[in-house]
């Protein structure tokens, strides 16, 4: 089945389904009934983060789950359904869901979208892979979220930003922290001379859409989902507004921590290899130096030449480590290990936590795992 007509098949079943939704009515007033708000994450790691400064008030939902892409991503008729009774939306924006705008087409969703990257000042893009440097500030210019969007009054819609995917995923979904693990490989080892990043069906805008990746970014978006959750529910506004402020001082102590652990690797040893351009934040937040042969979207492929550029980058600049990530084909991160000697530094978090229990199966659990590796192979550990 062509993809086109895949497409139509599926946007042809979500009508369906939003008509017998329409019909026979949906869950809103069970949930209504338990006192709880019926809440969609777009991702994992922003249902975390949902789920913390919701507690018990809340019941959240995920749409692209644990160790799943959400750049390659297809919805399903059971994410319409999920999406349909919903009071509340979270999305990460900044174009990162741009598969998003169909679904709540499609779902009749009725309910208020939250856009959690309101108020952060989103990094440019330039559409090319290697040097993901997100602009060197080491971290000295950053604010920490001290007074970045501490309160914003506005929750604006999410555009409708027609990116036609074209990458079918069928994915099982989960709620709250128990998100099952969706990982499915793509084939991103694949080096075809004309498919730029800039160039693919599934780049993004200017913009990294990345931005949870610098703490003081997390912290914008935990302002955010506590004022969203406290407008929709005032009753439990207190509560959401407590826990906000203690996980906005954990993130604050974490990041605290990796900026002085960073201080024993000087900074013209701060470069390491990834799989594609998901630590722009990171990179500007703590100094250290990403190269990578794709850009901004993991679903995009690599040229020969790109691949051939940085695997000589690597060889000139005698980088150590080059890591693979939890969503994406390990094949041309091992290549590029095996063609330069560099050493294999493990797995990195970019876009999805991994499975509940795991050491990155949360939102700080990521980052503390993300800093852990990186900092253990620029050390030669």
């Amino acid at each position: 089945m062509s993809r086109n007509v895949s497409r139509r098949v599926f946007q042809k079943t979500l009508f369906s389904v939003a008509c017998v939704l329409a019909m026979g009515g949906t869950h809103a007033a069970a949930q209504a009934a338990d006192g709880k708000l019926d809440v969609v994450a777009s991702f994992s790691i922003l249902a975390d983060m949902v789920a913390t400064v919701g507690g018990d008030s809340v019941d959240v939902s995920v749409i692209v789950g644990r160790d799943a892409d959400a750049h390659g991503f297809e919805p399903t008729p059971r994410d319409a359904r999920k999406l349909a009774g919903a009071d509340l939306l979270f999305v990460n924006g900044l174009e990162f869901e741009a598969w998003l705008p169909r679904l709540v087409e499609a779902s009749g969703f009725k309910g208020k979208q939250i856009v959690v990257s309101q108020g952060v000042k989103p990094l440019a893009f330039d559409g090319h892979g290697h040097d993901d440097d997100g602009g060197h500030d080491h971290g000295h210019e950053h604010e920490h979220g001290h007074a970045e969007g501490s309160s914003p009054d506005h929750h604006a819609h999410e555009a409708s930003h027609e990116h036609e995917h074209e990458h079918g995923h069928d994915h099982e979904h989960a709620h709250g922290h128990d998100q099952e693990s969706h990982g499915h490989a793509q084939d991103e080892g694949k080096t075809h001379e004309a498919a730029h990043a800039h160039e693919h069906s599934h780049a993004h805008g200017s913009e990294d859409p990345h931005a949870w990746q610098d703490p003081a970014n997390a912290v914008i978006y935990v302002q955010n989902i506590a004022q969203g959750l406290a407008e929709a529910d005032p009753a439990n506004a207190a509560g959401y507004r407590s826990r906000a402020e203690t996980y906005i001082g954990e993130i604050r102590r974490l990041d605290a921590e990796i900026r002085q652990a960073l201080k024993a690797v000087p900074e013209a040893d701060r470069t390491v290899v990834t799989s594609h351009e998901a630590f722009g934040y990171f990179s500007k937040a703590y100094g250290i130096r990403f190269l990578s042969a794709v850009g901004v979207s993991s679903q995009a492929e690599a040229s020969a030449r790109d691949v051939a550029s940085l695997i000589d980058q690597v060889r000139k600049e005698n980088i150590k480590a080059v890591f693979v990530e939890n969503i994406t084909n390990p094949r041309l991160v091992e290549q590029i290990a095996r063609e330069t000697g560099a050493r294999m530094g493990g797995t990195l978090y970019s876009d999805a936590l991994a499975p509940a229990g795991q050491p990155a199966g949360t939102y700080l659990g990521m980052l503390r795992w993300n800093a852990d590796q990186v900092l253990k192979a620029l050390k030669g550990g």
